[in-house]
C-alpha cells in the first residue's frame, strides 16, 4: 500500500470521525445520544473509522480475513448511501448540497470513498462467495435490536421501520424489499473487489479467504 493511499484513507477517516463527533455533541446537548448512536448511518461510518485505524496498526500483518471485513464495511456504507437517498432523504434533497457538512460526509462522501477504495485496491486472494451471507448478520442484528428497542421506547431511527407510522404489514413489506436489496448490493460488492490482479499471486492460484 502506498503512503499516499494510506494518508488518503486516514484523512477521510478523520473527517468522518469529526462529523460523527459533531453530531454526537449536538445529540448530547439535546439529550439524544442514545438515538444518535442507534442510526445505521452513524454505526457504519464508525466501522469505517475503526477499520482504517486498525489497518494502520496492523500494517504488514493483517489476517487472511481482513479483506472480507473491508468488504463488509464497504457494503454497509454503500447501503447507507442507497437507503438514505431512496427511503430517508426528501426527494428535493438528492441534488442539493446545502444539507450540512456532516450530512455530506456521512451520507455521500463516506459511501463513495469506501466503494472506490474497495474497487481500486487489488485483492490478495480469491474470496469465497459465502461471505455475502455473513455480511448480512449485522443488518439483521440491527433490525432485530431496532424493533426490540422500538417496542420498549416507541422510538425508531427510520420511519420505514416504524410500525406506528404506518402498519406492521407495510413495515414488513418494505423490510423484505430492503433485505433483497441488501443481498443484491452485497453480491455486487463481492464481485467488484479489486479488479486489479491479485498481488503477486496468479488469479487461478489465489486461495479462498474462507473455507
Amino acid at each position: 500500500m502506498s503512503r499516499a493511499t494510506t494518508a488518503a484513507r486516514a484523512l477521510v477517516a478523520l473527517l468522518i470521525l469529526a462529523a460523527l463527533l459533531s453530531n454526537a455533541a449536538g445529540a448530547i446537548e439535546d439529550d439524544l445520544l442514545a438515538q444518535n448512536v442507534s442510526y445505521f448511518t452513524n454505526q457504519s461510518n464508525l466501522f469505517f473509522v475503526v477499520l482504517v485505524l486498525a489497518g494502520l496498526v496492523l500494517a504488514g500483518r493483517r489476517p487472511p480475513w481482513w479483506d472480507d471485513i473491508r468488504g463488509a464495511v464497504a457494503f454497509y456504507l454503500a447501503m447507507t448511501g442507497i437507503i438514505y437517498a431512496l427511503l430517508v432523504a426528501p426527494l428535493d434533497e438528492l441534488l442539493r448540497w446545502d444539507i450540512g457538512w456532516t450530512g455530506i460526509v456521512l451520507h455521500r462522501l463516506a459511501p463513495l470513498v469506501a466503494l472506490v477504495d474497495w474497487v481500486l485496491t487489488p485483492r490478495r486472494r480469491a474470496p469465497a462467495a459465502r461471505r455475502i451471507l455473513w455480511w448480512q448478520l449485522y443488518p439483521v442484528l440491527f433490525l432485530t435490536l431496532t424493533w426490540a428497542r422500538g417496542g420498549i421506547t416507541t422510538w425508531y431511527p427510520y420511519e420505514f421501520l416504524d410500525p406506528t407510522a404506518s402498519s406492521w404489514g407495510q413495515v414488513l413489506l418494505t423490510t423484505a424489499v430492503v433485505l433483497l436489496a441488501f443481498f443484491a448490493v452485497a453480491a455486487a460488492v463481492h464481485l467488484l473487489e479489486g479488479r486489479a490482479r491479485s498481488r503477486g499471486v496468479p488469479a487461478t492460484a489465489a486461495e479462498p479467504v474462507l473455507h
